[in-house]
């Protein structure tokens, strides 16, 4: 088989005379990872959407375009250059819309803050220097930032276990089982008991086949000051710090060398043109990457870019089954599905707070940014992430960092410190 010179851009291909390998790995790769990555958060997409306004009808119509645009940019992309590009939907940004709530000029203001940020994905990939200018935001304050906007949804799982006992705790009680002996299913896990929980406390049928085809809802865009900083940007900055940088990572970390001007360019136009519908942000994927880019996906590096290709084509038949992913969570609580969308998130709320406060140095920062954003306060119309992201930066600049104490000279730094 042919490596992957470091220094090109060109498709991995299989030598000829190589040994063929079976594609069922590839194959089952591919399903696992939509399925996990649909199953995981689907619930928090369709709540951030109604959160910023949006109806039942329009809340389907978004997520039934993110399917099919995350399904058809991971075939497109897999096939032209031979790489285990997944896509995925911006689940911390699903989170944010949650936490940003109704906007003053309703859901048109969030659609067009929606294609503001596809936009500005888009110019990141043309211009290298917008760019280098996200990157220069210290890691730390993107971490909390994104911490922020994760806690008050983390916290649904407790109040539900108070508020909904008989719903909440059987759901929380699967996740942890699952958490322990088959962590990568937890949360579809606790799905499907959700949905079961719901199918025995409701006798009635979610509604007529047709009205569970999904379709496509458009909306006129608008734009308010509100949603430009309070929407467009933190879901921009979110998406670059906790999606596409990481997807970016994890794709080198296998030895691949992703394309990324075109998949910035890709997924920003593709977000921007679908924004109408609700489809809010696509962009790599991060938490699942790993799943088709890593060797449980094939032995050999050059095949498994048949993974994000099978996981791109069932993530369009999930898209095609939206209206029914809907109904099914129709009658639960608003506070059991966010508690469910709450348990996913737990990880990567614990992993955002470790990057944010494990370095000492603008520690202090990254906490105001933290609290600023979890807080949810509103000025001038404007949501707590940019408030929080604006609280941080100038804490980092006005504030002293402390450096790490220097090593005693009798004993010289080892490799991990010195990293």
């Amino acid at each position: 088989m042919a490596t992957r010179d470091p220094s090109t851009e060109a498709p991995v291909r299989q030598a000829p005379g190589a040994p063929h390998r079976g594609l069922g790995q590839p194959l089952t790769a591919g399903l696992v990872t939509a399925v996990v990555g649909f199953a995981s958060s689907f619930v928090l997409v369709l709540a951030g959407l109604r959160a910023v306004g949006a109806d039942q009808h329009q809340a389907v119509s978004g997520l039934l375009l993110l399917c099919l645009a995350m399904g058809g940019l991971a075939i497109g992309l897999g096939l032209r250059y031979r790489q285990p590009i997944s896509i995925a939907w911006s689940t911390p940004g699903a989170a944010l819309l949650l936490s940003a709530g109704h906007q003053s000029g309703g859901y048109r203001s969030a659609i067009g803050a929606f294609m503001i940020s596809g936009l500005l994905i888009s110019l990141t990939g043309l211009w290298s220097r917008l760019g280098r200018w996200v990157v220069t935001i210290p890691a730390p304050l993107a971490t909390a930032l994104l911490a922020g906007v994760l806690l008050p949804l983390c916290l649904a799982p407790v109040r539900a276990a108070v508020q909904l006992p008989t719903l909440a705790l059987p759901v929380i009680a699967v996740w942890l089982l699952l958490t322990r002996f088959a962590r990568r299913w937890a949360t579809p896990g606790a799905l499907a008991m959700t949905v079961c929980l719901l199918l025995l406390r409701h006798s009635g049928s979610a509604g007529s086949a047709t009205g569970l085809l999904p379709s496509v809802t458009l909306t006129t865009p608008a734009l308010t000051l509100g949603s430009l900083a309070g929407i467009a940007i933190p879901l921009y900055v979110i998406t670059m710090a906790a999606q596409n940088v990481p997807g970016i990572a994890v794709l080198t970390h296998f030895g691949y060398r992703p394309p990324t001007r075109a998949v910035l360019l890709s997924t920003g136009l593709t977000t921007a043109l679908a924004a109408p519908g609700g489809a809010y942000m696509v962009n790599l994927a991060a938490i699942t990457a790993a799943l088709s880019a890593g060797p449980d996906a094939h032995p050999e590096r050059g095949r498994r870019w048949i993974a994000s290709v099978t996981a791109g084509a069932v993530y369009i038949f999930f898209g095609l089954t939206a209206g029914l992913s809907a109904a099914l969570l129709a009658t639960a609580p608003p506070l059991l599905v966010e508690a469910v969308a709450g348990l996913a998130l737990l990880g990567t709320l614990g992993s955002a707070l470790a990057a944010a406060l494990t370095r000492e140095a603008g520690r202090e920062s990254a906490v105001i940014a933290f609290v600023v954003t979890a807080s949810g306060v509103s000025v001038f119309g404007i949501g707590s992430p940019f408030w929080g992201l604006v609280a941080g930066l100038a804490a980092y600049v006005l504030l002293p960092h402390a450096t790490p104490p220097a090593p005693a000279p009798t004993q010289p730094a080892t490799e991990a410190e010195r990293s």
